[in-house]
C-alpha cells in the first residue's frame, strides 16, 4: 500500500528487493525511490512498491539527486542497507577491510551531510557496531547534530518468523528518537509462516508459484534428508551418510549444516543458500526436501503474493536466493517506520 499522503518521503538507498521500504510502507511512510547497482532488484522494488527504481552507485550521488527524488516533501527520510558481506559472522575471521563495501557506509554518511535529510535509519549485521567504519557514522550524525539511537533488534519480538539478530539505526534532525522495542512473547513460527504452503516432493514445483519449487537433492543427500530429525544435526546419520568434511575435528563445530528446521520455532537466519541442504538448517520440517525460495521469501518476512520475477520467467536459484537472503524483513522497516511517524507527530505538536 502505498502512502501518498505521509508527510515523510524516503528515499531507499542499497534498496535490493524491497524489503526495507515494503516495511516503511506498511508503517505509513511514502517510498518514493529506491537506489541499487543490481539490476534484478529493479522488478521486484516496481512491481511490489510501485515506486522509481534508480539502478545507480550510491558512491556516484550527490546531495543534489537526492533532493531532487524528494521533492517538496515535507519530512524527508534517508534510508538504506549497506552491503553487510564484509562484515558478515559467515566470513570467518577473513581480512575484509580491502574489500570496496567497506566504503559504502561511508558514502551513506556523506549523502547524510550533504543531503540534510530531517530522519535516518539504517540496518546492517550486528557486529558491524563493532567496526571503526560504523564509528565513524555515528560520529558524523553526532556532529550534524543527529539525536541518533542504534541496537541490536531480535526478530521474533517483531513478529518474524525467524531468529534473525540485526544492527538498526534511527536517527532525527527534529527531536529525540528511539529505537523501536519489540514486544512478542509468543513467537511467530515455522509451521504458522509456511504450513499452509502446497506439499512437494524433492524436486517438484508448484504449478501456480514457480517459486515454490524444491531443488533437487543428490540421491546421498536425499538419504541424508530422510534420516535427519527437526533440529537434529548430522550426527543422527548413519556413519555411510556422514560427508568427509564432518570426519575431520575441524567438522564438529558445524552443527547445523545438513539440518532440517523445526515446525514450532522460528527458523534460522535464512542466508542467501537458504534453498540448499548443505549450507545451512535448511531441510523442510517434515517434507524430504529443502526450502523453497517461496519459504524463505516467506520466513524473511515477506508476503506470499510477493513477486520476484516476472510471471513468465524462471526464477534462479542462485539470484533469486540471494535477492531474500540479503533482504531486511519488512517487520523492521514497518517498526522503524512508525517510531519515525512517532517522532514527526511529536515535532507537529511543538509546531
Amino acid at each position: 500500500m502505498r502512502s501518498l499522503e505521509s508527510p515523510v518521503v524516503a528515499v531507499d538507498l542499497f534498496c535490493g528487493a524491497g524489503g526495507l521500504s515494503l516495511g516503511l510502507q506498511q508503517a505509513g511512510i511514502h517510498v518514493v525511490a529506491g537506489i541499487d547497482l543490481d539490476p534484478a532488484c529493479q522488478y521486484p522494488f516496481e512491481r511490489n512498491l510501485k515506486a522509481k527504481y534508480l539502478l545507480e552507485d550510491v558512491a556516484q550521488l550527490s546531495g543534489e539527486d537526492l533532493r531532487q527524488l524528494w521533492g517538496n516533501a515535507e519530512y524527508k527520510l534517508l534510508a538504506g542497507c549497506a552491503p553487510c558481506q564484509p562484515f558478515s559472522s559467515h566470513r570467518r575471521g577473513a581480512d575484509t577491510s580491502a574489500e570496496e563495501n567497506w566504503d559504502l557506509l561511508s558514502h551513506f554518511g556523506r549523502l547524510v551531510a550533504d543531503s540534510k535529510p530531517h530522519l535516518v535509519t539504517m540496518e546492517n549485521v550486528s557486529r558491524l557496531q563493532r567496526m571503526p567504519v560504523f564509528i565513524q557514522f555515528v560520529a558524523t550524525l553526532d556532529e550534524l547534530g543527529y539525536s541518533v539511537d542504534f541496537g541490536t533488534l531480535y526478530g521474533p519480538e517483531f513478529g518474524l518468523p525467524q531468529e534473525r539478530r540485526r544492527l538498526v539505526l534511527v536517527a532525527s534532525h527534529i527531536g529525540s528518537i528511539e529505537l523501536p522495542q519489540g514486544s512478542r512473547k509468543k513467537f511467530k513460527t515455522v509451521r504458522q509462516a509456511i504450513g499452509k504452503l502446497p506439499p512437494l516432493e524433492n524436486g517438484e514445483s508448484d504449478p501456480n508459484d514457480a517459486l515454490h519449487t524444491a531443488r533437487r537433492l543428490s540421491p546421498v543427500n536425499l538419504q541424508r534428508m530422510k534420516e535427519s530429525k527437526p533440529g537434529g544435526t548430522w550426527r543422527d546419520w548413519p556413519e555411510n551418510l556422514v560427508a568427509p568434511c564432518h570426519r575431520k575435528a575441524s567438522g564438529a563445530s558445524f552443527q547445523a549444516f545438513y539440518g532440517r528446521m523445526v515446525w514450532d520455532s522460528p527458523s534460522p537466519t535464512i542466508t542467501t543458500q537458504s534453498y540448499n541442504f548443505g549450507t545451512g538448517r535448511f531441510g523442510h520440517p517434515e517434507q524430504d526436501r529443502s526450502l523453497t525460495l517461496r519459504e524463505a521469501a516467506m520466513l524473511q518476512g515477506f508476503p506470499r503474493a510477493y513477486r520476484f520475477v516476472p510471471r513468465a520467467e524462471r526464477p534462479s536459484m542462485q539470484t533469486v536466493g540471494r535477492l531474500i537472503g540479503n533482504a531486511v524483513p519488512p517487520v523492521f522497516g514497518k517498526a522503524v517506520g512508525r517510531k519515525l511517524l512517532e517522532t514527526v507527530r511529536r515535532h507537529q505538536g511543538e509546531g
